[in-house]
């Protein structure tokens, strides 16, 4: 699918009508200069990802690369509150999510975007929490910028299951570890400031400022050569053919034990406990 996308300059304001919409609407994109903005647009639903949000953003990915005229991707959310909740956890419990038929959702992998490499830099712009989905997005990213009243986190344990879309093997490697352990094993919140101390954002400013400082930050990278800094990224990830091959090995072990965590009695407590919202009952099996 050719996805083609309006041209605006960087002096231009640009509204959701001039945006390209794709996903049924759950997802913005919009041009400027040689910056693609890719806009989560589920703000009802704290912007979590359903199967119809998962296409958008990952055709838009596919657009960005594809397209010698994008050199930088921004990603961010609608809204004030909200970058990503993470899945919708009706579309999950229904298992749309898993888009059957559609092959291109395993190599995207969640959201459109956590195994969907593009050789052009991709920068977070979180304007809100981003729990569980939302900070794997941001750990997907190449750079991030967060609002000041941003949070991150993993808590999937708290509800009996665990952080599958890369986060359990991405957060220990981008910041310290210990740092990190704590994160996956509580289930606790980072704020904004914490996130910055840590390394896991290169940015925080007030909410007002946050789309404008990641345009800053595209805009340095845009001074440079589009190859170079593609042929850069490449290396520094290390990609092969498209793959991170050093992740290769985490991909299956996270499919393994996945697939053994979904079936234990802790995992449906968790989101049954979730569901009827009350505390879960653990029982260790």
């Amino acid at each position: 699918m050719s996805i083609q996308l309006p041209s605006v300059r960087s002096d231009e304001a640009t509204d959701a009508a001039e945006a390209e919409v794709l996903g049924n609407g759950t997802v913005l994109v919009e041009r400027r200069d040689h910056v693609m903005i890719v806009t989560l647009n589920r703000p009802e639903a704290r912007n979590a990802v359903s199967l119809d949000l998962t296409i958008g953003v990952g055709e838009a990915l596919d657009a960005a690369e594809d397209d010698p005229s994008v050199w930088v991707v921004i990603i961010t959310g609608s809204g004030e509150r909200a970058f990503c909740a993470g899945a919708d956890l009706k579309e999950a419990a229904a298992g749309r999510l898993n888009g059957d038929g559609d092959d291109r959702l395993a190599r995207w992998g969640f959201a459109g975007y956590v195994r969907h490499f593009i050789s052009k830099p991709t920068i977070a712009a979180v304007n809100g929490f981003a729990l569980g989905g939302g900070t794997e997005i941001v750990l997907a990213s190449d750079l991030a910028v967060a609002a000041d009243t941003a949070t991150f986190g993993l808590p999937e344990v708290k509800r009996g299951i665990f952080a599958g879309a890369g986060g359990t093997f991405r957060l220990p490697r981008q910041i310290p570890e210990k740092a990190a352990m704590e994160a996956i094993l509580t289930g606790q919140p980072i704020t904004a400031q914490r996130a910055l101390e840590l390394g896991l954002v290169n940015r925080v400013v007030p909410l007002d400022g946050l789309i404008d400082e990641a345009l800053a930050l595209a805009a340095a990278i845009c001074e440079n050569a589009p190859l170079a800094v593609q042929v850069s990224k490449r290396i520094a990830r290390g990609v092969t053919d498209g793959d991170i091959v050093a992740e290769a090995s985490d991909w299956e072990r996270t499919a393994v034990e996945g697939g053994f965590l979904m079936r234990s009695a802790d995992a449906r407590e968790g989101m049954l406990a979730f569901a009827e919202k009350r505390a879960p009952r653990w029982e260790g099996r």
